[in-house]
């Protein structure tokens, strides 16, 4: 038994001139992974595919043969076909990765004896992208969240959810082991609640792929090409070697922390931020300006407001002025004869110039300082 790939148009008046019986399934929605295929013509028994009868395949649709439960033939290259029973058994397998080697795995089981049919039936699979497979987290996520520039690592978790997209990529094993020898078709619904769980466990292992590799929780929706491939890395046993199916795309709407955590985290990092002393300072000056203006709209009088930050102020004053201390003398600064301090090359106050403090090794000519003789341009020191 085996498929004979016909040249013929698609036209149902056509088709139907040319073989008594025919199979075919106009289309296939989004909803349905497989159904019966429908038997045109003249004979009466559905349940028997005569010799000579005609299979048409659409774009985006495998047909299979089945002979008691048994494949006996795969078409996924959309065209026409003959059923011819004095041909081996073939295969049309378009490209699709495993078919080939799954057949001849199943092939094996049984052999053709010439007898007559009892039970024959046409199934289309549907080998389409499926869309619109919504997913959320009913617990948080552990995530590990690592940022050496504030010395963070800290296991949190998150909430996230968002859709994601399969693909039926080898239609036989999904036959065998999800949806057999159905009467009519195969829904989504059906397996719909067990995937979902399936790749919500699955993205527990990938998000901690994500976090080791120093991503941050705000940038892993950025990062959904790596996601997939590790989901379907760790789905390959249940999806790609049992059902035939494998995850094409994962759209994250939302990924959130715990508010504790984020408020944690904002901490530190500002922490981070006030190391720099210039930045420290900027910080209290932002906050004492700030203080002054809700002095002014205090309502019991800015009196006591003020008092308060000068309380507060005079509290803090210590650290100011350590932090004075440490502040880096400037070693270019110099005293004028006037006593006026200066760190140029003159006095702002009468106009002297810096005093010479040497002389240039190679032009003989004073310099005030610096690394460089503004003479001959030498390299002092």
């Amino acid at each position: 038994m085996g498929l004979i790939k016909a040249v013929l148009k698609s036209a149902s008046s056509v088709i139907s001139d040319t073989w008594k019986d025919y199979f075919v399934c106009d289309s296939l929605d989004n909803d349905t992974l497989m159904t019966r295929g429908v038997k045109k013509g003249g004979s009466k028994s559905d349940e028997v595919i005569t010799n000579g009868s005609g299979i048409v395949v659409q774009d985006g649709q495998c047909a299979l043969i089945v002979d008691e439960g048994q494949i006996l033939e795969v078409a996924a290259e959309p065209g026409s076909y003959t059923f011819d029973t004095t041909k081996s058994p073939s295969v049309f397998d378009g490209g699709f990765a495993g078919i080939r080697n799954s057949f001849a795995e199943m092939v094996e089981r049984f052999t053709f004896n010439g007898e007559t049919a009892k039970n024959q039936r046409v199934y289309y699979v549907n080998t389409k992208e499926i869309h619109g497979n919504l997913f959320g987290t009913a617990t948080p996520i552990p995530f590990r969240i690592v940022d050496p520039s504030i010395g963070l690592d800290l296991t949190s978790s998150i909430r996230c959810n968002g859709e994601y997209t399969f693909r039926i990529v080898n239609p036989l094993l999904f036959y065998k082991n999800v949806a057999s020898n159905v009467s009519s078709r195969y829904d989504k619904a059906e397996l719909s609640s067990t995937m979902k769980a399936e790749l919500l466990t699955a993205l527990q292992p990938a998000l901690a792929k994500i976090s080791a590799m120093g991503v941050r929780y705000s940038e892993v929706p950025a990062h959904t090409f790596d996601l997939v491939d590790s989901i379907n890395e760790t789905l390959e046993r249940k999806w790609g070697e049992l059902r035939g199916m494998q995850v094409v795309s994962l759209n994250l709407n939302s990924l959130s922390l715990s508010k504790e955590d984020e408020s944690y985290i904002k901490e530190l990092q500002l922490a981070a931020v006030n190391r720099n002393q210039d930045m420290r300072e900027a910080t209290l000056a932002a906050a004492r300006a700030q203080s002054l203006k809700d002095a002014a709209k205090n309502p019991n009088g800015a009196a006591n407001a003020f008092f308060g930050i000068n309380m507060a102020e005079n509290a803090g004053g210590g650290y100011a002025a350590a932090a004075a201390s440490n502040r880096p003398a400037n070693t270019n600064s110099w005293t004028c004869s006037c006593g006026e301090t200066s760190t140029g090359n003159f006095c702002p106050k009468c106009g002297q110039p810096k005093p010479v403090s040497s002389y240039c090794p190679q032009c003989g000519k004073p310099t005030s300082g610096g690394n460089f003789c503004p003479h001959c341009g030498s390299k002092l020191g």
